[in-house]
């Protein structure tokens, strides 16, 4: 074996001790050893990349109480290797201290003063044996209420894609699993009051209230359709400012047309006024002229003078 492989192995088997924090009183927490994480992609891919934690967080609120959070260690006390411990992938609890949780970095069930409410394993070729096996047992004596499984491809891992278990009379009976569709299986969680899913292969969340938790993609889908309306919206106001400006301008323009009409119509008003002034002048010069005349007897006297 390789010092790479020695080193490798020892980390896998060993648990590491890390200097205990001061708790909120000033004494010291005994804290978790250090456990190394699962072997595979299936935690990142189904509960952080489609956001199946922030969303659940989100729905169920109270983060100072409610604890929704990946790969807890969860034991009856704070051990000092990594015998009894379990680490569910996904750990839900109540009513809990959680910053004494994470101060921790483990759940220990007699400082925490009860069991996590709701607990999920996701299916692995090197646990899902002991999945539904070893930890059913187990989570069933630490008094979990719930504990669901979920296997990405159905049946290969796990006897079926989701399963569920309630904890009556300190023994898990199932919870009924529904099918509307050959890839919409389902079946509702009385813990979380939500509807757990497994849909083409992926882990969701309904509410029947509110419908479906929404994940990242969703989520980035639904601001870039509002963005895109927002856009929509703007450009259509954009539109209608400027053929108001258009009519705007089209109005002035009427005006003054108007104007100039109305002004040219004065002009000619006044050069018609100005012609018969003219007329009028040389009509009264003319009879000035004409009485001149009679007077000094070039013309003869106007009729019936």
């Amino acid at each position: 074996m390789t010092s790479a492989s020695v080193v490798a192995a020892t980390t896998a088997t060993t648990a590491v001790r890390r200097p205990a924090p001061a708790g909120k009183d000033g004494v010291e927490i005994a804290r978790f050893p250090d456990f190394p994480p699962r072997d595979d992609m299936m935690n990142p891919v189904h509960l952080h990349d489609y956001g199946n934690q922030p969303a659940l967080r989100l729905h169920l609120g109270s983060p100072d109480t409610t604890l929704v959070l990946g790969e807890v260690p969860v034991a009856w006390e704070v051990p000092l290797g990594r015998a009894g411990v379990r680490i569910p992938d996904l750990t839900i609890a109540f009513n809990v201290d959680t910053e004494h949780i994470l101060a921790q970095m483990g759940y220990a069930i007699n400082e925490i003063g009860k069991p996590p409410d709701w607990v999920l394993e996701i299916a692995s070729n090197t646990t899902s044996r002991r999945d539904e096996t070893i930890k059913r047992r187990d989570y069933a004596a630490y008094g979990i209420p719930e504990y669901w499984l979920f296997d990405p491809d159905w049946g290969r891992r796990y006897e079926r894609g989701l399963i569920g278990w309630t904890l009556a009379d300190g023994r898990y009976r199932e919870i009924p699993i529904r099918q509307d569709a050959p890839e919409q299986h389902y079946g509702y969680s009385a813990v979380l009051g939500l509807y757990v899913c497994w849909e083409h292969g992926r882990l969701r969340w309904y509410d029947a209230a509110a419908g479906y938790l929404r994940s990242h993609d969703e989520e980035q889908f639904d601001r870039l359709t509002e963005r895109a309306a927002r856009l929509a919206t703007e450009e259509a106001l954009e539109r209608e400012r400027i053929a108001h400006l258009s009519a705007e301008h089209a109005l002035d323009q009427s005006r003054a047309a108007q104007i100039s009409a109305e002004e040219a119509l004065e002009r000619e008003r006044v050069a018609h006024l100005s012609v018969e002034q003219s007329l009028e002048r040389e009509r009264a010069a003319r009879e000035e002229l004409e009485d001149l005349l009679r007077q000094h007897g070039i013309l003869p006297p106007a009729a019936g003078e």
